[in-house]
């Protein structure tokens, strides 16, 4: 079953930082498309609010979470996103509902 995590990140009020978060969530997403059992890994900027991320990660099963955590970008990428906030980022967790093929 597909297991899919819903990431929003919130950036502080500056340029600095929305870039700075900007250039890493592409980064991330060059990296983390990569690994094995990630389906996908989308990153997305909010259309009104700059300062509104959402990354959107999808995995071929729960368990692959493991792979994505135990890469050494993980850590990085937590290191260096973290002070860029505004409030701390939030995980939703989810897995997709199987149904008829249109």
């Amino acid at each position: 079953m597909v297991f899919t995590l819903v990431v929003h990140l919130y950036a502080k009020d500056d340029e600095a930082s929305i870039s700075a978060i900007r250039n890493k969530l592409h980064e991330a997403s060059q990296v983390y498309v990569k690994d094995q059992g990630t389906l996908s890994w989308f990153v997305m900027q909010g259309s009104e609010d700059k300062r509104a991320f959402t990354i959107v990660e999808r995995y071929d099963q729960e368990s692959s979470l493991h792979i994505h955590v135990a890469n050494p970008f993980y850590k990085e990428f937590g290191v260096f996103v973290r002070p860029l906030l505004e409030k701390p980022l939030e995980i939703l967790k989810f897995h997709e509902i199987d149904g008829p093929k249109l």
